[in-house]
């Protein structure tokens, strides 16, 4: 009996450290971003990542994989919700082909300035939306800034939206961005966002719209010196992840991993803010024009039959998002 407690206890003492390290291996969540590895998405999805592991102890870690290492936004999606990407950060769009409801964020001139956008993003709506991805496979993780959208062309200054009638504008490949362009009396001209730059340079499109920090970053202020501070939408990113990975944690885990994104926010809204003055800063030093737009009640109405064409349930969203004091 005494040779078989022995026998046991060396038999323990082997196995003790391998189970130890069992035990200490992290849990490990691969995150897709499309942006590259110094862009302010990026480095909020980083802080995101350093939080979960400072307040995991270690126990789970977030690797970022940026510049889409991963793949684009759609496959990316489509990855995560069967399983094989655990959290990825993408633009509403294509997300809202699963909740049409998030293309209520996508309106144009629908906050009344950027702090009532996060007064929604971070009240009950935001909340609201983000569990509406559940049924989808995704759970929705967070919010982070993508600043505020604006014209800017190579052929003149553009001060109202008469002045764009007839020019040709590429847009994303979304019914919406189309009726914008279309409210103001331009030619919508869905194309890639990579042939945006050679499409500016050739003619093939008269001008684009976008944010300071993709006009400068993409290099599109080169052939394209006019830019509109027109400031037409105002649409956040959103970090969704993996119902099936995300489900494989224990509920305190969701939370803390659903808390650190919350917690990334304010970190992301200020690299976001250092971003875009660096951005202008850059555009204005190479001779671009700038044209502020401080009144925006004629953009507003020439939009408004845009609010008029959506369903019930979006109008009934835009209301309560304009109610938020």
């Amino acid at each position: 009996m005494k040779k078989m407690h022995r026998a046991v206890l060396v038999l323990l003492l082997i196995l003790a450290p391998a189970m130890l390290f069992a035990q200490a291996k992290p849990i490990v969540l691969r995150l897709a971003e499309t942006h590259p590895q110094d862009y302010p998405t990026t480095r909020g999805d980083y802080e995101f990542a350093r939080l979960v592991k400072e307040r995991s102890n270690g126990r789970i870690i977030i690797e970022v994989y940026p510049g889409s290492q991963l793949g684009e936004e759609k496959a990316v999606i489509e990855q995560v919700q069967f399983g094989a990407i655990d959290i990825t950060r993408v633009s509403i769009s294509p997300v809202a082909s699963f909740v049409p409801k998030l293309n209520a964020f996508q309106m144009p001139y629908l906050y009344r300035d950027a702090d009532h956008m996060w007064k929604v993003l971070k009240g009950d709506i935001g909340k609201e939306l983000l569990a509406s991805l559940e049924p989808f496979g995704f759970i929705g993780l967070g919010w982070f800034d993508g600043g505020a959208r604006s014209f800017y062309n190579s052929k003149k200054p553009i001060y109202k939206p008469s002045d764009l009638k007839g020019m040709k504008i590429r847009v994303q490949e979304s019914e919406l961005m189309m009726g914008l362009v279309q409210s103001f009396g331009a030619v919508p001209t869905p194309m890639p966002y990579g042939e945006v730059y050679s499409g500016l340079q050739t003619g093939v499109i008269d001008g684009a719209e976008n944010n300071p920090p993709s006009y400068y970053s993409a290099s599109h202020y080169e052939v394209a010196k006019y830019y509109t501070l027109d400031e037409h939408t105002m649409v956040p990113e959103i970090i969704i992840g993996s119902k099936i990975s995300l489900g494989r944690l224990s509920q305190a885990d969701q939370d803390l991993v659903k808390q650190a994104a919350f917690d990334a926010i304010d970190f992301q809204r200020a690299e976001w803010a250092a971003y875009v003055q660096l951005s202008m800063d850059k555009v204005k030093a190479a001779g671009c024009t700038i044209i502020p737009i401080p009144d925006k009640t004629e953009w507003m109405k020439a939009v408004d039959p845009m609010y008029k064409k959506q369903p019930k349930e979006i109008q009934d969203l835009v209301a309560r998002i304009r109610a938020v004091k």
